[in-house]
């Protein structure tokens, strides 16, 4: 959703934007969500898919969708964290690294920073002026050696926040696919197609998560749903078709 003019002019006053650089960069968790929700989704789908295709009760189907949920969630979580904080160490590596250059052959990277801003169309006097600017302060010469040469952010990003919302978006939505087996379960008879109702569920899903994905990056809801709801049935679909020959190949 885009900003109305009133919010945007009240954001850009002198006091509001130094409040804003005060508190730093905003860090966005959006990936992790997106990336969780269709994920747990999809795998437990696919376990729903191939036991309630193999004729098993709802108690199974449960149990191995709940240690699915379980087991891959804090495993993907795991991956995010130590994935994330390997990001962290490399740029933290390569910022060493750029310093190192930076007090040893000050020259060379100057004439770096020189060229960058010439293939952004810079030259002449302002040319020569932001180079002098950028390179008369170490830190800022290195975050712009870290930008431009190895297109690395400046900022790391926290990894226990990136597994946490992985995690959480996992279970959330990884669970959804299991309700109507978990109610039948439960209160025995209600529904008479869990299996349908769990796809139907599944799909909605997946819109969900594509519309709130497009309320944030400002992309049409509707589109955006449609976006992720054809992906993620795509994978399941695969994950279908893989259960189905497998459970062939294992009866013959």
């Amino acid at each position: 959703m885009r900003p109305s003019r009133i919010t945007m002019k009240a954001t850009h006053t002198p006091e509001a934007i130094a409040e804003r650089l005060d508190l730093g960069p905003s860090q966005t968790y959006l990936k992790d969500m997106v990336y969780g929700a269709i994920d747990g989704t999809v795998t437990t789908f696919a376990i729903v898919t191939g036991v309630a295709g193999a004729g098993l009760s709802s108690g199974v189907v449960i149990v191995l969708g709940l240690a699915n949920v379980l087991a891959d969630g804090f495993s993907m979580a795991v991956s995010n964290y130590l994935g994330t904080r390997s990001e962290n160490q490399y740029r933290s590596r390569v910022r060493r690294q750029e310093m190192a250059e930076v007090e040893t052959y000050p020259e060379g990277e100057r004439e770096e920073v020189r060229q960058f801003y010439q293939r952004k169309g810079l030259q002449g006097d302002s040319l020569e002026q932001i180079v002098e600017v950028i390179t008369s302060d170490k830190n800022l010469w290195v975050d712009t050696m870290l930008q431009e040469e190895h297109g690395l952010s400046t900022e790391d990003i926290n990894p226990l926040m990136s597994a946490a919302v992985t995690f959480c978006a996992f279970l959330l939505a990884g669970i959804l696919p299991l309700l109507s087996f978990i109610i039948n379960w439960l209160l025995p008879g209600t529904f008479a197609a869990p299996f349908l109702l769990s796809t139907v569920v599944t799909v909605i899903t997946f819109a969900a998560v594509g519309a709130i994905k497009g309320r944030y990056v400002s992309q049409n809801p509707l589109w955006s749903a449609l976006e992720t709801t054809a992906v993620g049935t795509i994978a399941a679909l695969l994950a279908y078709g893989v259960g189905y020959l497998l459970q062939g190949l294992v009866a013959l």
